[in-house]
């Protein structure tokens, strides 16, 4: 068995086992994700991104659906801009069941930098948001502003780099602040051991420690990325003669 499914069957069983250890207990849920980033010029990329969170483990109750996209600018191999577009409505948790509570809408703008030292590959996210939230219970929408900044390190296990077949830990640590009302919005951070399939495919498995104000929660966390290059596909053809 190559170290592919070797790296599948384990996600799989720790998978199984948390569903059945955290199953009755509210402080753990779990987040299933999809990122992706599609090149279609040298310069620019669309990114598409889907996160299914879950107030608990198992039974699956909805907590959050997030669906992003946006368009990058890559400035550099290692600096890139994005703006773009996110909904996100939320559910509350009452009575063993997930009910809506608000929409929201968000339009945001970052900047990705990206530096090695050694093996380990660091990328700094910096991210305005700007949010339009209807809270379902209230007649008015909401406006705020946002500011996130995310430190992330990749760091390669079984080979110098991370390519095809690498097995690698994946970290950050994210804060969140508000223009208004409370300065400090919440923090996260993750840990995960991840696997690259293919040089454009990888998975994640990993385990989330997110904070808001006095409130803690821990996800655990499933995460496909599936970065396709689409250059072919949207280059001009060539004259036939």
């Amino acid at each position: 068995m190559n170290l592919g499914f070797r790296l599948l069957f384990l996600v799989m069983s720790f998978t199984t086992l948390s569903s059945t250890l955290f199953s009755q207990q509210n402080e753990f849920g779990n987040w299933l994700m999809y990122f992706g980033t599609n090149r279609i010029t040298d310069d620019w990329s669309i990114h598409s991104e889907i996160q299914y969170r879950n107030h608990t483990v198992a039974p699956v109750n909805i907590e959050q659906l997030l669906l992003r996209t946006g368009v990058n600018y890559h400035l550099a191999k290692n600096a890139m801009v994005t703006a773009g577009y996110a909904y996100v409505p939320s559910y509350n948790f009452i009575n063993e069941k997930s009910e809506i509570g608000s929409k929201e809408h968000r339009i945001f703008q970052q900047l990705i930098l990206i530096n090695k030292v050694g093996r380990v590959k660091f990328e700094h996210r910096y991210r305005l948001e700007q949010r339009w939230i209807n809270p379902l219970s209230a007649a008015n929408t909401v406006y705020r502003n946002r500011v996130r900044y995310r430190l992330m390190a990749f760091v390669p296990l079984n080979k110098p780099v991370i390519e095809k077949g690498t097995v690698f830990l994946g970290v950050y640590d994210e804060i969140f602040m508000n223009t208004e009302q409370v300065f400090f919005d919440r923090n996260r951070l993750y840990g995960a051991i991840g696997y690259q399939i293919s040089k454009s495919t990888q998975v994640q498995l990993g385990y989330l420690r997110q904070r808001v104000n006095a409130f803690g929660k821990n996800y655990l966390q499933f995460a496909v990325v599936y970065n396709p290059d689409l250059r072919k596909a949207f280059s001009p053809k060539e004259a036939v003669e």
